[in-house]
């Protein structure tokens, strides 16, 4: 399973990609309501009892809630450049501090400069060793969605409701400790959203987590997903 956020083509997730999208006034987007639909989707449509997740930004958070209730189903966790620490939150992230401080027409300003072009292609070339290797297809497709009329409402509300993730940190972190989920760690090293720091935190709770920090940026399989697939390989046999 994969849960992702916007890019790194299928997991688009802050678009919606082919998935339906309905309007704020028929769902209430917080990331407790984005991990019950895919809980609901595991457990009940696809009938799984077991199976390994690949987290990455957004899907992090959905994630760990859904291996935090079920432990028993989690036979193992990739995690690239999936936050769940404190000090693995980036400076890209303060924008959004008055926003989540206080929610106003003022402190949205900025927050919506995040759903902009010029800010999707930053988040695919930033950190990479030869931007040429990032197809312009990734981030061409993820503005089109991200474009779709009501989409930047909707996204709002979720950068809004980002802060429910960290005051679950903790639980999360007693999760780990407590259950030692095995795990492989693959980071763009160069993320401008999610720091290094984050990347070595986990195995201060998961101290046989398999960590590999690589000259990449916040999308590390746009240009590295050679190394990552090799890695996960392994992993998984």
């Amino acid at each position: 399973m994969a849960v992702g956020h916007r890019g790194q083509r299928s997991e688009n997730a802050a678009g919606f990609g082919y998935s339906d999208a309905p309007g704020l006034d028929e769902f209430e987007y917080t990331f407790d309501n984005l991990a019950a639909h895919v809980e609901l989707l595991l457990f009940e449509n696809l009938a799984l009892r077991q199976f390994s997740m690949y987290v990455q930004d957004y899907g992090a958070p959905v994630g760990y809630r859904i291996a935090s209730r079920n432990p028993d189903a989690i036979q193992g966790i990739v995690v690239q450049n999936g936050n769940a620490y404190v000090e693995g939150i980036g400076a890209a992230f303060d924008p959004m501090r008055p926003f989540w401080a206080n929610r106003n027409s003022e402190t949205e300003k900025p927050v919506r400069d995040l759903l902009t072009k010029e800010m999707t292609m930053f988040q695919y070339k930033h950190g990479v060793k030869d931007s040429d290797r990032i197809s312009p297809d990734a981030y061409t497709v993820d503005q089109f969605f991200l474009d779709r009329p009501g989409n930047a409402a909707v996204q709002l509300d979720l950068l809004y409701n980002y802060q429910s993730n960290v005051a679950l940190y903790d639980s999360w972190h007693e999760y780990f400790r407590k259950r030692q989920p095995r795990m492989l760690i693959v980071w763009g090293k160069n993320d401008p959203f999610f720091t290094v720091e984050g990347a070595k935190a986990y195995q201060r709770d998961i101290p046989n987590a398999e960590l590999h920090l690589i000259d990449s940026g916040h999308f590390a399989l746009e240009d590295s997903s050679g190394f990552i697939a090799e890695r996960i390989r392994e992993f998984l046999s």
